[in-house]
């Protein structure tokens, strides 16, 4: 006779391992980042903690209003005005008190640094624009990391999975339309427009149950070495209660297809060293004494400059971050151009700024071109410290 099955009702995780290809311990050892804590991000960080995922980092630079909360099951009408990536890790603390849990109230895409990208077994998505998922699809092709973006609007959804570096990314989806309407969020000297706002998206708290269902569901078969539909989008039409699938075709030529080597690492810090103390590692990592350049994943804009009056403001802050109402010159009230830089010489004197004023996120994946290579250095002093 086969030995009985008995279920151990002490233990929390019990109903799930009677699946007979649940593994707790994957589920437990297990690190996934959360982008965006609003409706479906709240379903999702929800549902990663009913099912024990070991560590979570969620990222979200809004605060809670009023209106989040006919949509987030992690918010009280106590949490308006806080941030929502912290008071979503506090909820979760209460679900799973086991779970390891990160707050970061940032932008994902001037904050965030690749090798948190790099440390996780998968990314969801859970966005309001495409920008954001732009940054994120290109950050998971660097580091190789499985993605799952989710999108909702009324009582309709959409579940993408990404794969690299194999198959279809969401940049091979994109349509000259899409680009289109990322550029109208910066003007023609290339600021961000304060007074184009994102839609407000309107959307019903059961697609977003739905959709990050779906989303939680394809994370947990990766985290299992499931087989997934990569470069496919499933999509749901709550109207008609429609469900159909169709797939991306991949585009040799898309500009997200830059995968990363295994970088090299340096005990360094953005907040703490200088580009110069950069440099020098790579020199001592390589014993390399050729001119070295520090390649910026963001644009950084260095100055405002009047051409009208000659005034120069200086700025030091990525593009993204750069609006258009701090471009009107403080001295004839004209438009300011900004002055922008791509790339740091070992001889430039920027090269004394510490890295975080030259736009570098901590525990960020820096690219380093000598005359012969171009090398990555993983910043990993900023490691113990946390991003």
């Amino acid at each position: 006779m086969p030995d009985p099955l008995f279920i151990d009702d002490d233990d929390r995780y019990a109903r799930f391992r009677l699946i007979a290809w649940w593994d707790q311990e994957k589920l437990a050892a297990a690190k996934i980042i959360v982008v965006g804590a609003g409706a479906l991000g709240n379903e999702v960080l929800k549902n990663l903690a009913l099912l024990g995922v070991g560590t979570v980092t969620i990222v979200d630079f809004d605060e809670i209003e009023e209106s989040n909360l006919t949509r987030s099951v992690l918010f009280r009408s106590r949490d308006c005005g806080r941030p929502k990536a912290e008071a979503a890790a506090q909820a979760l603390a209460d679900i799973n008190p086991a779970m390891k849990i990160q707050a970061m109230s940032a932008n994902i895409i001037t904050d965030v640094g690749l090798g948190l990208f790099r440390d996780a077994d998968v990314v969801i998505g859970c966005l309001d624009n495409r920008e954001a998922r732009l940054w994120v699809n290109r950050q998971c092709w660097k580091a190789t990391t499985p993605w799952i973006d989710g999108g909702i609007q009324e009582i309709n959804g959409v579940v993408k999975v990404f794969a690299p570096p194999d198959g279809s990314c969401y940049e091979c989806a994109m349509t000259e339309n899409d680009y289109h309407l990322i550029n109208l969020r910066y003007s023609c000297p290339l600021l961000r427009q304060e007074d184009i706002q994102a839609g407000k998206v309107p959307t019903a708290p059961t697609i977003s149950s739905m959709i990050a269902g779906l989303q939680t569901q394809e994370a947990l078969k990766l985290i299992h070495g499931m087989p997934v539909a990569s470069g496919q989008a499933m999509i749901y039409n709550g109207l008609a209660n429609n469900f159909y699938k169709t797939n991306y075709q991949r585009r040799e030529d898309c500009l997200s297809h830059e995968t990363y080597p295994d970088p090299i690492e340096a005990p360094l810090s953005a907040r703490e060293h200088t580009a110069k103390d950069l440099f020098a590692a790579v020199h001592k990592q390589l014993n390399d004494q050729t001119n070295l350049r520090l390649s910026l994943d963001r644009d950084l804009v260095l100055s405002l400059d009047c051409t009208e009056c000659g005034h120069s403001q200086e700025v030091m802050r990525p593009l993204q971050l750069v609006g258009m109402r701090e471009a009107e010159c403080s001295k004839c009230g004209k438009l300011s151009r900004p002055v922008l830089e791509h790339t740091i010489d070992e001889d430039s004197p920027l090269a004394e700024r510490k890295l975080a004023e030259l736009g570098v996120p901590p525990y960020d994946i820096v690219r380093v071109t000598t005359d012969q290579e171009e090398q990555v250095v993983l910043l990993a002093g900023d490691r113990e410290n946390g991003p």
